[in-house]
């Protein structure tokens, strides 16, 4: 009898939980990208209307990120597609790939703004304050609705927590927006929008590094963030019955998928399948969900020379 078989109600409960939690977030994509292409809309004609390049600066800034949330649903999508010949794995690695695009983007928004922000201190230009702090009053909400749309989802999934990041910089660009506008209108000083950019866009590289390292290690098959495999091979070799573990290697299959190949060296093959789901229930508890084995015997010759 398997598992499942053996634990029918859990395992509905499972698929019941992980089919909600994918149609909350096709939900939350497709509500954020309407959003923010509606306030890109906004911004920009508020930007033709008053002559403030402040203003079509940000909504191109802000068309980015409409893309970058396409991007991500286009993830989301490609992560559900089914295996093919060709691709063994259907298009799972596509979302570390979106996710790495995705942070590379950010970075360049954020060369965009200090750019722009230098460029506004050297040459300081009027602004309507009024304006622009109403327009980024707007966006405040937007983004950050936007935001809370990703948040209880963020950690699961590096293209999720990309998409939150995205719409929280945006929020908080806002909010610097909307201080510096009410600080013109009141003082006259443009001096602030330069300064409030310069500090936004510091904010949001401290914030979107993270994204980046784990992304670039992903792409490049490191160990995901989270699983220590010294501490896992440890485990393993303490499973009764198991005498050495090598050759382990642990990669992902996604950004929410891992994997996991090693070779096992028994000292009885008659508890093979016992010794088996000890093992794979280890690599689970480590958060691999594939787990590939190879078993040895002591007196045999490992076949792979190197790792």
């Amino acid at each position: 009898m398997t598992r499942e078989s053996e634990h029918p109600h859990h395992t509905h409960s499972h698929h019941h939980a992980h089919s909600h939690t994918l149609t909350s977030l096709n939900k939350a994509f497709l509500w954020g990208i309407a959003l923010n292409a509606g306030f890109v809309a906004v911004e920009f004609a508020v930007g033709l209307w008053y002559g403030s390049m402040g203003l079509l600066s940000d909504a191109g800034h802000n068309l980015s990120d409409v893309a970058s949330l396409l991007l991500a649903m286009l993830a989301f999508r490609l992560a559900q597609a089914h295996a093919t010949p060709k691709y063994t794995y259907g298009y799972k690695k596509s979302t570390v790939l979106i996710s790495l695009l995705n942070s590379v983007i950010l970075l360049i928004a954020v060369g965009v703004i200090i750019a722009e922000s230098i460029g506004r201190m050297l040459h300081p230009e009027p602004v309507v304050g009024g304006a622009i702090a109403w327009t980024a009053g707007i966006g405040v909400v937007v983004n950050g609705f936007t935001a809370w749309l990703f948040l209880k989802d963020k950690e699961r999934d590096l293209n999720v927590k990309g998409a939150y990041l995205h719409m929280a910089a945006d929020a908080l660009v806002s909010v610097g927006v909307l201080v510096s506008g009410v600080v013109i209108s009141w003082t006259g000083w443009t001096l602030i929008d330069p300064i409030v950019g310069l500090a936004v866009a510091g904010v949001i590289v401290a914030s979107v590094w993270s994204l980046t390292r784990d992304s670039l290690r992903l792409s490049l098959d490191g160990v995901p963030a989270g699983i220590d495999v010294a501490e896992l091979e440890q485990r393993m070799r303490a499973v009764p019955g198991v005498q050495a573990v090598h050759h382990i290697h642990v990669w992902a299959l996604s950004t929410t998928e891992n994997a996991l190949t090693a070779h096992v060296v028994l000292a009885d093959f008659s508890e093979l399948e016992r010794i088996k789901r000890a093992l794979k229930s280890e690599a689970a508890h480590s958060g691999i969900s594939h787990a590939t084995l190879e078993f040895e015997t002591a007196s045999e010759r490992c076949a792979d020379l190197c790792d």
